[in-house]
């Protein structure tokens, strides 16, 4: 259930290039992670580490870059890609977290829970 800031940083998206997937009017993700990083972009600027439209701008940006090199019909685009390269983008740019420390987190989630 979205509450009033989810509500408007849904709304903000709706019918501009960096706008969600959907599926039958609510928000399409198609592997966990992808929720998560949605999550976590939310509750950042909800929590006044940086403004929404700081993070939409990046969005865009990166939405436009994988557009300037790729065909518009490539399969292999990814909405949630492009979603998580402008929070990590911005999250190192702010200071919140060192590119190093990233990357090692990163390296940790994707280890195989043996």
């Amino acid at each position: 259930m979205q509450i009033k800031f989810e509500q408007f940083v849904t709304a903000s998206m709706l019918g501009h290039q960096d706008a969600p997937p959907r599926s039958n009017g609510e928000l399409l993700f198609q592997i966990d992670w992808e929720s998560r990083a949605f999550g976590v972009a939310i509750a950042l600027s909800k929590k006044g580490h940086y403004e929404w439209e700081d993070f939409r701008q990046e969005l865009i940006v990166s939405i436009a870059e994988w557009e300037a090199n790729h065909c518009q019909d490539d399969p292999n685009w990814d909405y949630y890609q492009r979603w998580l390269l402008a929070l990590e983008r911005l999250v190192c740019e702010l200071d919140l977290i060192d590119i190093e420390e990233l990357e090692t987190r990163t390296q940790q989630l994707l280890k195989p829970n043996f």
